[in-house]
């Protein structure tokens, strides 16, 4: 995709606001148009010179009208641009964040968070930015030629050296095209980098504490942002150096100029009223070569910005880029629609064989991974930390792309897992659970509106009526920033009955009792037994509680399956397992 086919695609979503736009700028540039031919008038008119014959008077009406004219045409100029360009950009993020929330949730992203955030942020307001400039830019080149066509007819000679910058602007612009991008580039890189230090230090604040690090981290952020600081250094450097240029083109042109005018009004053939029409456009043809500099400008580096977009898509179609959806920018939003249970979705088998993926950090992951979970089983897969649990359930549900393998639901096979792993047919709780800055309620339901019981049966088999008791407002109690207000068991049941309440046919559990006492988590199994009605459940877990009521049990050891079975079988014959049980113990 090519940044002009890129930009073109984006004017084409409002298409109409943006027609709009170009045309309230078009005559905001056109408007100087009139008071220049009003003032040539009143000149003439003083040196006997004048084609009409209108009074001052009405000259001065004509003027005050024209600038009333701008004025409005100003206000209504930015009105419009304005809202096209929050679509614009709300148009942009819309499609960005819908295709992350699609792909494989451990890979969603190429980067860090913080380069995400400065893509989301940067350089959209900067692809935002260009196709705002490229209505200027038809109003601008409107006025070159109608202002132009006026004064060819007066003095070609003259003309020719008001527009001669405009050639000198386009040059340098498209001369400097490598290396103004090299700099937006490299600031646009180091931001990202500065922004993503600062994502990690909140998420690992207490890590940092406890390993007596502040001094090796705030040094790293230094470091980081006298990076930054040079790079936008010679970015915004560079930047002022061309609009320099820009300027001094116009005024040489603007000297010159004023001196072929004298001459030439010395030789009569150039009366006072041309002279005053030359002066007062060439204000505004001066602004003309400088804006349409500045836009060349933005046209240039909106190519990184928006290689860096597309970055993000992770050789996705570009396409989806700029596909156009509505934004629901008025009235009330819709309520987001929970999945409708089909036959499809009920759960008979799964059947998983040659399930592979390795990290291509470390080369590490799982491979060959086979097991079979059939309607109301309790399957347990456990193993020692490093061996390939988390990986495995996660390149299962899609979070992570599988590289080899296969996955069948009741005998056909699951193309796009992180599609397919969803309600009402799976549901999730990961090692740690994300929680919002929001009431426990919107926590447990993230959308959905299901009926009272079926909530408090959730809340239930989740262990966590007492503490709703507890808690100053129940349900409708704020937990704070990544659930701070509860503790970790409280925040791994909160999950749990997030996961509960959607009533999927396939219960995915990461460790679930980690956090949990002994008789926390002995009542979690009990009830999860009495009311889950069928679901099959695949757990991640070392405890005794779990494997003394899996139905079979999958020992993992460096990626590999290394048994499965009951648990009586695997303690008599899997030395894995036996040191587990007993290191337990």
């Amino acid at each position: 995709m090519t940044t002009l086919s890129f930009l073109w695609k984006l004017t084409r979503y409002r298409k109409g606001l943006f027609l709009w736009n170009a045309l309230a700028w078009s005559l905001i540039y056109l408007a100087p148009i009139v008071p220049g031919l009003i003032m040539k008038q009143f000149f003439d008119m003083l040196t006997g010179h004048a084609l009409y014959s209108f009074g001052i008077g009405a000259l001065i009406a004509f003027l005050l009208l024209s600038a009333l004219a701008r004025v409005g045409f100003i206000l209504f100029g930015f009105m419009t641009d304005v809202h096209f360009r929050f679509r614009l950009g709300g148009l942009l993020r819309r499609n960005l964040l819908k295709h992350v929330l699609k792909e494989p949730g451990a890979r969603a992203i190429p980067g860090s968070s913080g380069e995400a955030i400065s893509t989301f942020r940067d350089d959209v307001e900067q692809v935002e930015e260009t196709v705002s400039w490229s209505a200027d830019a038809l109003g601008m080149m409107l006025f070159a030629a109608v202002s132009c066509f006026i004064l060819i007819r007066i003095d070609a000679q003259m003309t020719l050296w008001v527009f001669l910058p405009l050639i000198i602007v386009v040059t340098v612009a498209q001369l400097s095209t490598a290396m103004l991008q090299k700099y937006r580039a490299a600031s646009r890189e180091a931001t990202s980098r500065v922004t993503g230090a600062i994502s990690e230090m909140f998420s690992t604040v207490q890590s940092v504490q406890v390993a007596g690090a502040e001094d090796r981290v705030i040094g790293r952020f230094k470091r980081l942002n006298a990076q930054r600081r040079e790079a936008m250094l010679k970015d915004q450097l560079f930047t002022a150096s061309l609009d320099s240029v820009f300027s001094n083109a116009v005024n040489l042109g603007t000297g010159l100029i004023l001196l072929l005018a004298a001459e030439k009004m010395r030789g009569g053939g150039f009366t006072v009223g041309d002279f005053a029409l030359f002066v007062y456009y060439l204000t505004f043809v001066t602004q003309f070569i400088q804006n349409f500099g500045k836009f060349m400008t933005y046209f240039k580096v909106s190519e990184v910005a928006k290689d860096r977009l597309l970055a993000l898509l992770q050789g996705a179609d570009p396409q989806r880029l700029t596909e156009h959806h509505p934004l629901y920018l008025r009235g009330e939003l819709p309520e987001p629609e929970e999945p409708v249970r089909t036959k499809k979705d009920r759960l008979d088998v799964l059947e998983v064989h040659g399930l592979t993926y390795r990290y291509p950090e470390t080369g590490r992951g799982i491979e060959g991974i086979g097991l079979r979970l059939e309607r109301g089983s309790f399957t347990v897969i456990t193993g020692r930390v490093g061996s390939g649990k988390t990986t495995l359930v996660r390149t299962l549900l899609g979070l992570l792309p599988k590289q080899a393998g296969e996955i069948l639901w009741n005998g056909e096979p699951v193309t796009e897992p992180s599609e397919f792993f969803v309600p009402p047919r799976s549901a999730y709780t990961p090692q740690i659970p994300r929680l919002y800055s929001d009431t426990l309620e919107n926590n447990i339901l993230l959308g959905i509106r299901p009926e009272g019981e079926r909530l408090r049966r959730a809340i239930r088999s989740a262990v966590l009526e007492e503490d709703l008791e507890r808690l100053p407002q129940g349900l409708s109690t704020v937990i704070g920033p990544r659930g701070v207000k509860l503790s970790g068991g409280q925040a791994q049941r909160t999950a749990a009955a997030r996961m509960f309440v959607r009533d999927a046919e396939l219960l995915v559990f990461d460790d679930l009792s980690s956090a949990l006492d002994v008789d926390t988590e002995w009542k979690l199994w009990e009830r999860l037994e009495e009311q889950r009605q069928g679901a099959a459940c695949l757990v991640i877990s070392h405890r005794k509680a779990a494997l003394m009521r899996a139905d079979r049990i999958i020992v993992l050891k460096q990626g590999r399956v290394d048994a499965a079975g009951r648990l009586e079988e695997l303690l008599e014959t899997n030395e894995e397992l036996q040191k587990l049980w007993h290191r337990e113990e």
